[in-house]
């Protein structure tokens, strides 16, 4: 089958397998998903949620966290990699985010990335689970090692691997391709024992069970 209609092939069914697919971090605004968001670079989703209902009982404005003290802020993320660093990035966020969008987040991926400490792939993320749109392929590591076995992309860059998707997947699948890929790499294709035989890619996958 010709990659591109293969490409489509895989589109449709992640799309009858994972119809309504979200993100697993808990979240009830969009500062909440927006901290999440920035707390799970490096970090499981699991790692973060437990984290956050303490973080966000303690700091519930855009405000909280733009005056919070960093050493303290610091200490109430710890357990999260690289929370030094991230504490730092988290009030500088804030800060801009009132000072340049009035406290409400920007829904264009190059403003998002203007917005310290979000990149290209917590953009996608954050516009995909607020409004529901789609400007990209979310590219995680679920996405990186999925899209590979399925032979719709030999690149390890998370930058070219969308670049890969965004030609060969129909711009209206882009938002359920990208949170059904992540699910389906967290629990079906998994990094050491991929589930082959009840995986519904697997006529469609040239690593199928390849891994047993």
């Amino acid at each position: 089958m010709e990659l591109s209609n293969r490409a489509l092939e895989i589109a449709k069914t992640l799309n009858q397998a994972y119809p309504l697919p979200k993100t697993e971090l808990t979240h009830i605004n969009e500062m909440q998903l927006f901290v999440a968001v920035m707390l799970s670079a490096q970090t499981t989703d699991k790692k973060v949620n437990q984290i956050t209902p303490t973080l966000f009982e303690k700091y519930k404005t855009w405000e909280d966290i733009a005056n919070a003290n960093l050493a303290e802020l610091q200490k109430d993320i710890h357990g999260v990699n690289f929370h030094l660093g991230k504490a730092d990035r988290m009030i500088k966020a804030a800060q801009v985010i009132l000072r340049d969008y009035g406290g409400v987040l920007p829904k264009t991926i190059p403003e998002l990335v203007k917005i310290p400490g979000i990149a290209r792939k917590s953009a996608n993320v954050i516009m995909q689970e607020l409004w529901d749109i789609a400007e990209g392929v979310v590219v995680d590591t679920h996405v990186t090692r999925v899209s590979n076995r399925l032979g719709l992309t030999n690149h390890t860059d998370a930058v070219k691997i969308e670049q890969d998707l965004m030609r060969l997947i129909p711009k209206k699948y882009w938002r359920n391709f990208s949170g059904a890929l992540v699910l389906h790499g967290r629990y079906v294709c998994t990094a050491r024992k991929p589930k082959c035989s009840g995986c519904v890619l697997n006529k469609l996958c040239p690593s199928a069970f390849t891994f047993e």
